[in-house]
């Protein structure tokens, strides 16, 4: 057989194995059911925002904070001002919420400043329940503390995370489809491992955690993809992430290709660096029966959406020149993807612009393959760089 001949069946072997996986998911999303407790009291909760040079935001996020339906005397706001060369400290004290200022540029990062806060300022959070972890650019459901509580209050939940969405998701085509990628990717695939595997994967916000969980790990993970890191540490102690999509928390996306761009190039090439160092010991792990790995090794090995679908597209093109038998193979194959988009669309109950908008999907596509192509040849990163939020774009 012709060495491209193989090619393209390797290629089609690995698509197939990846749109199995995301169809599973998607199967098992539809059956899923979150883990509450109706009518549990009320936990006595802590919120931790990481906050770097956030001046245009923090004060909006410490009211949107205020505003949710949970008894101020059961919530305590504690703003972690990191390396700030700005008013960020200054403006969370005059809202009247507890603010630590941390100063480090040696060891920059969110997971540095939030492993600061739990190993040394332990005085602040010991008394509490649990403790939540928001963005300093965040928008809070009005019922997001009362449902990580009812999580919480389950018997066997130490961990718990809400669904990440977008607070813009109208602005434009890169807006309206980072949106349709969330309810796919932080919903739709959270809520599939969590009824197949019984846990599900940290997304940096949003989540809550029974205060011994913290008191015992700290935040030991430091990476640009901090969050994988710590699910997979959770995972080796055998410690679930449950998911809970009534816990809603949005935040801005970047609108522009200058926002957005950097953004997603150290998102994205974090995991992608995640992913190289931790899949052999991941297989290793599956290989020797350890199968709650499973999802994390897939996970890892399915590459991200508007990826695999330039993939598919390619082989559809190559199959429809070369190997004409084959083409069933990758009709059904796209056939599966749709089906896994438009489940998780209809799961979080999109409106009908943002089904108007998936039309925009091949101009998606070629942008993340533009920032792809742009991590090849810049490599990795020489340093961590704040996104600029809308507010602080230059006007026009």
């Amino acid at each position: 057989m012709p060495i491209m001949t193989l090619l393209f069946y390797f290629g089609l072997g690995y698509l197939s194995l990846a749109v199995a996986w995301l169809v599973l998911l998607t199967g098992a999303s539809w059956l899923f059911r979150a883990k509450t407790v109706a009518g549990a009291p009320l936990l006595h909760l802590g919120v931790v925002i990481p906050a770097h040079n956030e001046q245009e935001g923090i004060v909006s996020t410490i009211a949107s904070i205020k505003r949710c339906d949970y008894p101020s005397e059961l919530l305590r706001i504690i703003v972690i001002a990191d390396n700030c060369s700005d008013n960020t400290a200054e403006l969370a004290r005059a809202a009247g919420v507890c603010t630590l200022v941390r100063a480090n540029p040696e060891a920059r990062g969110k997971g540095q400043a939030l492993d600061w806060f739990l190993t040394s300022g332990r005085e602040h959070y010991l008394d509490l329940a649990g403790l939540c972890f928001v963005d300093a650019d965040v928008t809070c459901d009005v019922r997001l503390f009362r449902e990580l509580s009812a999580s919480l209050s389950c018997p066997g939940v130490e961990v718990v995370q809400g669904f990440n969405g977008v607070a813009n998701s109208a602005v434009n085509w890169r807006t309206a489809l980072v949106t349709a990628a969330f309810n796919v990717f932080n919903h739709l695939r959270m809520a599939g491992n969590n009824y197949l595997f019984g846990t599900a994967m940290l997304k940096g916000l949003g989540m809550a955690f029974a205060t011994p969980v913290l008191a015992r790990f700290g935040w030991p993970a430091h990476s640009e993809v901090e969050d994988v890191e710590f699910s997979l540490l959770l995972l080796q102690h055998r410690i679930a992430v449950h998911y809970n999509p009534a816990a809603v928390i949005t935040s801005e996306m970047a609108t522009s290709g200058g926002q957005a761009n950097p953004q997603r190039q150290r998102w994205e090439g974090g995991r992608f660096r995640l992913a190289a160092r931790l899949l052999p010991g991941l297989a290793a792990k599956v290989g020797q029966g350890q199968f709650r790995y499973l999802h994390a090794l897939l996970d890892f090995l399915v590459p991200p959406l508007s990826l695999l679908v330039f993939l598919v597209m390619v082989w559809l093109c190559w199959a429809w020149l070369l190997v004409p038998p084959a083409l069933p193979v990758l009709w059904l194959l796209l056939a599966g993807l749709s089906c896994y988009v438009a489940s998780g669309q209809l799961q979080r109950r999109a409106g009908l612009k943002m089904w108007l908008y998936l039309a925009a999907a091949p101009l998606f596509v070629l942008w993340k393959l533009t920032v792809y192509g742009s991590m090849i040849l810049r490599g990795r990163s020489t340093g961590w760089q704040r996104t600029l939020r809308s507010a602080e774009l230059p006007k026009k």
